[in-house]
C-alpha cells in the first residue's frame, strides 16, 4: 500500500473509531436518575451496583476504543524471506503444557500460537510477534537444555519430532519465522562423542592419543595439564578437559574439520525441518579470550549456512561491551545481540530511571548505526531488553510510577531498528531475579496454578510472587502492561521505518526528559517523541518535523493522551507520539 493510501486508510479507520466510541457512549450510559439504576439492578438480580455497572461499561468502551485504534494501525505484510521481525523468546519448559505433566512442551506452544500471532493482521487479540526464538529443544540431562546429548532429536520432555514439524507448519501458516538455539560452544558431558573420548583416554593412560583410533579426542580440548577452567577426565588421573562453564559442559574444538562437518550436517538437518535460522549461544566463548578466533569461526559458520539458505537468519550471543561485540560483525553474520541497551544497568533502564538523560537514548540509537556499519554494512541490529539470563524488568523499578516505567521501557526496546526480541512474560510484567530458575518461571497465563496448561516451572525455582496480574486479569484492562505491549508491537509492525529505518537524533528537541529522533526508510519518514518523565511536556514543533497536525500513532501508559494545537504538541507523562511524513 502506498504511503498516501495508508494515510487515507488510517484516517478512515480513525473516523470509524470516533463513530463507534460515540455510539457506545450514547447507548451505554444513564444520564439522569439514580432510581433507574437501582431498579435495573433489582430487576437483573445481579447484585452489581450502578457504579460498578458504569465502571464496567466505561472499561468496555475504553477497551473497544483501544481495539479500534489498533485496527487503524495496519501491519505491513512481512514475507518469510524478510529477516526483519519482532521475535518472541520462548523457554518451552515453562510456557504451556500440552500433555498435563506440568512441563511445557511443543504441543503446548502450538496450542498457544494464536496468543503470539494468529496469522490475521486485522485482528487485535494476538501479540503480533512474527518471529519465535526457541531456547534449546534438543535432548539434555538439564532442565535448561544448554548441554546437548543429541543434536538430531527433540528432548522427550518437549515431545517428538512430529510435534516439532507440526509447530513449524502452524508457524508457517501464521507467517512466523522460527529460529532455534544452536549450542556448539560445548556439548553435554553425556554426549556420545565425549563419552567415547573419555573412555579411550582413561584406557590410554599416559600415552599419546591416535585420532585414527579415536577421532573424538580432537572434538574437545584435552590436556595432561590441569589448566584454568579444566576438569579431570573420569577414570583418569592423567587427562583433563576444558569446561569453562561447568564440568558437565565440555568445550568443543571448533577448529577440528571433522567436527565442522558434523555441525554442517546438523545445520542441514534442522534447515530441512523448516527452521528459519539459528541463535548461536556463547559465541564469545568458542575460543576462550580470543575474539579474533571467534570471529573466524563465526565467518566459517555464517558462510556455510548462507550457502545452504541465503535468507536463514543468524544471531549470536556475544556478552561483552559494545566496542568488542561490534567486531563480531566482521564475520558477516546478520546480527549480534545489542547488550548495551539491556539489563537493569543498560541504556534503556538508565534512561527510564533518570540516571541518564533521556536524550542519551536517541543519541545511542544514532551512534550504534555507525559503530556496526563499520564492520558490516548489511548488519541487522538485535536489540533486546531482558532474556533468560537477566533479571526480569518489572524488578528494575519501584514507587508510584513503576508500572508506567515498566511499560515505556518495553516500548523503547520495540522502537529500535532491527529485530527486537521480547522475552516471554515481559508483556505481563512478570517478575524473576536471582538464580536462573527464577528468571524462567511459568508463563503467567492465569493466577490459577491448576488451570489446564499451566506449568510447574524449574524444580529449584524459588516461589516468585508476581507484581502485576496474570494474562486473564490484564486482558480486559485497556491500560494493562499486556495491552500496552500489544499496541507497541502493532505500531512497530505498522511502520516499516521503525523496524528498518536509519535514525537521526534531533538534539534541538531532546533533553533530560525528552528524546526525539526521526527514522527514515525508503519514502517513509517518521518522527518519534518520547516523554520519559512523570509530567506532561509541551513542545513547539517546526514544520520540518511534520506536514500535518495528525498524530500517526500514540502510545500511552494511561488515559491521558497527547494533544496537538497548531504547532504545539503536549505529550503526557511517559507518553510516546509518532508523526509520519
Amino acid at each position: 500500500m502506498l504511503n498516501k493510501e495508508k494515510k487515507m486508510y488510517r484516517l478512515l479507520c480513525l473516523l470509524l473509531v470516533v463513530i463507534l466510541v460515540a455510539g457506545c457512549t450514547g447507548n451505554g450510559t444513564v444520564e439522569n436518575g439514580t432510581d433507574s439504576d437501582v431498579s435495573a439492578e433489582a430487576e437483573s438480580g445481579t447484585g452489581i451496583s450502578a457504579d460498578e455497572e458504569e465502571q464496567n461499561e466505561t472499561t468496555h468502551v475504553k477497551l473497544t476504543e483501544l481495539e479500534e485504534e489498533e485496527k487503524a494501525l495496519v501491519p505491513v505484510e512481512v514475507p518469510m524471506e524478510d529477516n526483519y521481525r519482532t521475535y518472541y523468546e520462548v523457554f518451552v519448559y515453562s510456557f504451556f503444557d500440552g500433555n498435563g505433566d506440568g512441563i511445557g512442551d511443543l504441543q503446548g506452544l502450538t496450542d498457544k500460537l494464536d496468543y503470539i500471532n494468529d496469522g490475521n493482521p486485522m485482528t487485535t487479540t494476538d501479540l503480533g510477534c512474527n518471529g519465535i526464538w526457541l531456547m534449546p529443544i534438543m535432548p539434555s540431562p538439564s532442565y535448561h537444555k544448554y548441554d546437548i546429548t543429541d543434536y538430531y532429536e527433540i528432548d522427550p520432555e518437549y515431545g517428538t519430532m512430529d510435534d516439532f514439524e507440526n509447530l513449524i507448519e502452524e508457524c508457517d501458516k501464521r507467517g512466523i519465522k522460527v529460529i532455534i538455539d544452536l549450542v556448539i560452544n560445548h556439548s553435554s558431558s553425556e554426549h556420545p562423542w565425549f563419552q567415547e573420548a573419555c573412555t579411550y583416554l582413561a584406557e590410554l593412560g599416559d600415552g599419546e592419543p591416535s585420532l585414527d583410533e579415536c577421532p573424538y579426542v580432537d572434538y574437545y580440548h584435552f590436556s595432561k595439564e590441569a589448566k584454568n577452567g579444566y576438569s579431570q577426565v573420569p577414570g583418569s588421573d592423567v587427562w583433563y578437559y576444558e569446561a569453562q562453564f561447568f564440568y558437565g559442559m565440555p568445550d568443543l574444538n571448533l577448529y577440528n574439520e571433522q567436527l565442522r562437518s558434523e555441525i554442517e550436517g546438523i545445520v542441514d538437518f534442522w534447515l530441512s525441518k523448516g527452521v528459519g535460522g539459528f541463535r548461536l549461544d556463547a559465541a564469545k566463548e568458542y575460543e576462550t579470550g580470543a575474539d579474533s578466533a571467534n570471529v573466524e569461526i563465526l565467518t566459517w559458520f555464517t558462510d556455510m549456512v548462507k550457502e545452504k539458505k541465503e535468507d536463514a537468519y543468524l544471531v549470536a550471543e556475544v556478552w561483552t561491551d559494545i566496542s568488542t561485540y561490534a567486531q563480531y560483525y566482521d564475520s558477516g553474520i546478520d546480527s549480534v545481540f545489542d547488550f548495551s541497551f539491556a539489563d537493569s544497568d543498560g541504556i534503556i533502564a538508565n534512561v527510564v530511571k533518570a540516571s541518564t538523560p533521556a536524550s542519551a537514548y536517541g543519541k545511542s540509537l544514532e551512534n550504534v548505526q555507525t559503530i556496526f556499519a563499520e564492520h558490516n554494512p548489511d548488519y541487522i541490529d538485535a536489540p533486546f531488553y531482558t532474556n533468560h539470563d537477566l533479571g526480569r524488568s518489572a524488578g528494575y523499578y519501584s514507587g508510584d510510577y513503576s508500572e508506567a516505567q515498566t511499560k515505556i521501557a518495553g516500548a523503547l526496546n520495540l522502537l529500535m531498528t532491527g529485530n527486537a526480541f521480547v522475552y516471554y512474560g515481559e508483556e505481563l510484567g512478570m517478575k524473576g531475579a536471582g538464580k536462573d530458575e527464577n528468571k524462567r518461571a511459568p508463563m503467567y497465563f492465569s493466577d490459577d496454578k491448576d488451570m489446564a496448561g499451566m506449568c510447574n516451572g524449574p524444580a529449584d525455582m524459588d516461589s516468585v510472587k508476581m507484581k502485576y496480574g496474570s494474562l486473564e486479569e490484564q486482558q480486559p484492562n485497556p491500560y494493562s502492561i499486556y495491552n500496552y505491549y500489544k499496541k507497541a508491537i502493532r505500531i512497530r509492525n505498522a511502520f516499516p521505518a521503525i523496524m528498518k529505518g536509519s535514525v537521526t537524533n534531533l538534539e534541538n528537541y531532546s533533553d533530560d526528559t525528552l528524546t526525539v529522533f526521526t527514522k527514515t526508510y525508503e519514502d517513509e519518514v517518521i518522527c518519534i517523541f518520547c516523554n520519559i518523565s512523570t509530567e506532561p511536556r509541551t513542545v513547539q514543533i517546526s514544520e520540518d518535523i511534520f506536514e500535518t497536525e495528525e498524530i500517526a500513532a500514540g502510545l500511552y501508559v494511561d488515559e491521558n493522551k497527547a494533544m496537538m494545537e497548531g504547532n504545539e504538541l503536549t505529550i503526557p507523562g511517559y507518553g510516546i507520539v509518532i508523526f509520519s511524513k
